[in-house]
């Protein structure tokens, strides 16, 4: 694998972030990366092409379309019939559908209602609903879901890059915990072994028993075993974090030794209160999974439009002009060309369509404003269930920040009579239990308060995350 100070070596131009010479990888650098080159987030950003592909498809309904058909008949030497007819049909948005054609035909047994001129017949048309589809139709309808489904998709996108990047986050500052879980292990090896090296030179000049060095090394023992279990649980934690980590090219990366986290202690506020200003309010207008709600009410608003549409009779008018050749202004009567053109040189029809019970339209109408009651509950339900969420997240974010700051006063306490223990102990009025007792507790306090931390950064994120606001 690609180590990863190699990307951040070549990254630094990118993101700004990671100066060449430092070996600290901080969160918003590793977002940097999450966000530009995971496979997830690429995957994301198809929903963006597939809207605009059902768009593109929609909008198809109103191409226009050229069309054709040719028969002919011959047998027993005979030449039955030859018809054709060719031309171009165009949708418009009102509904109405226009024709510009040619039509040709010739034979000895053709029907009288066949013949032609000559010169064939050029037809100008058009088709107009005048009841079911005048004021809206399926390919109204396709055009207007289309470009809502674009702004659902983007919801859509926001929702899972929101709930992606709250793992990467937590993946993250569990890394930092397992990272300074280690660095305290490490300081207190340390203080061990050379508590066991003064111990064990004071029992060589006759000033410490000998159990005081036995007890010294196993402490060190145990604390050598602490930390090296600390140190796979780094390891594992890293390549946990490798898991999030790609170049441009999709070949993965991994975490080394060479990198640490930030500091635990990093964008620490001693009050929540101003990343809690206003934040439900804006909830309520801004989440994505809200306004992804919302779209959808509009999707059904328009699917309830047309299936109303359906209660309507279909009645169709057509009406075509019909011309000499291309000559549609040709009249053998003595009227006027405007009337040859409009009166007398015509074909038109009219169409009509209704079912008696309209049982399949009433049904389908009922189901969509079903749906529509059901969203609406929906959408009642998530909002409270947002609010409520983020209220949580207040309330732990409040929490937790109460307990890092006793809990920092409880290791300062802790640390006050670790340093008199110590001097006890230098001066022969304590004993090397009861400094070691010191140290444990000291050690133990260190660790609460790393945890409490990282939760701490989590949660800051975790609020981000509950707002819709992970981006």
């Amino acid at each position: 694998m690609i180590r990863i100070l190699v990307l951040l070596l070549l990254a630094t131009n990118l993101s700004g972030q990671i100066p060449i010479n430092s070996k600290e990888f901080p969160l918003d650098s590793f977002l940097n990366i999450v966000r530009q080159n995971h496979p997830f987030m690429r995957q994301a950003a198809l929903l963006e092409g597939k809207a605009n592909a059902a768009l593109m498809e929609s909008r198809g309904t109103f191409d226009p379309k050229i069309y054709g058909d040719y028969e002919n008949k011959f047998f027993d030497e005979k030449n039955y019939y030859k018809k054709g007819e060719g031309g171009l049909k165009i949708p418009t948005w009102i509904g109405a559908d226009l024709k510009l054609a040619y039509a040709w035909t010739n034979g000895i047994f053709l029907n009288s209602s066949d013949n032609l001129p000559p010169n064939g017949q050029a037809i100008a048309g058009i088709e107009m609903p005048l009841a079911q589809g005048l004021f809206f139709d399926q390919r109204r309808a396709q055009i207007q879901l289309a470009k809502l489904l674009q702004e659902r998709n983007e919801t859509e996108r926001q929702i899972m890059i929101n709930d992606f990047l709250m793992d990467a986050t937590a993946s993250y500052w569990n890394w930092a915990l397992q990272y300074q879980t280690v660095k305290i292990y490490q300081q207190a090896l340390q203080l061990g072994k050379d508590r066991f090296e003064l111990i064990k030179e004071s029992f060589l000049q006759g000033d410490k028993p000998a159990i005081d060095t036995i007890e010294s090394l196993i402490l060190v023992q145990n604390r050598e075993l602490l930390l090296r279990q600390a140190e796979v649980d780094l390891e594992n934690k890293g390549l946990e974090l490798s898991n999030y980590l790609w170049t441009k090219e999709q070949i993965p990366l991994e975490i080394t030794s060479i990198l640490r986290p930030e500091n635990l202690e990093s964008n620490w506020v001693q009050s929540p209160n101003d990343l809690l200003t206003g934040r439900l309010n804006n909830t309520v207008n801004n989440h994505p999974t809200l306004i992804n709600i919302q779209i959808k009410q509009q999707q059904l608003d328009v699917q309830e439009k047309l299936k109303k549409e359906g209660l309507k009779p279909r009645l169709n008018l057509s009406y075509n002009f019909l011309a000499d050749g291309f000559d549609f202004s040709s009249d053998k009567s003595e009227g006027s060309n405007f009337q040859s053109i409009f009166i007398e040189n015509y074909k038109w029809g009219v169409e009509l369509n209704y079912p008696l019970f309209l049982r399949k339209e009433r049904g389908g109408l009922e189901m969509v404003r079903l749906e529509k009651l059901e969203t609406a509950y929906k959408l009642q339900e998530k909002r409270l269930n947002i609010q409520n969420k983020i209220q949580i997240v207040i309330q732990q974010l409040e929490m937790t920040t109460e307990q890092v700051a006793i809990q920092s006063n409880v290791l300062e306490n802790y640390q006050t009579l670790l340093n008199a223990e110590i001097e006890k102990f230098r001066i022969g009025e304590s004993s090397i239990f009861l400094l070691n007792s010191r140290e444990q507790k000291l050690m133990e306090t260190q660790l609460k308060l790393a945890k409490l931390q990282s939760k701490y950064q989590k949660l800051r994120r975790k609020l981000d995350w509950a707002s819709g606001q992970l981006r």
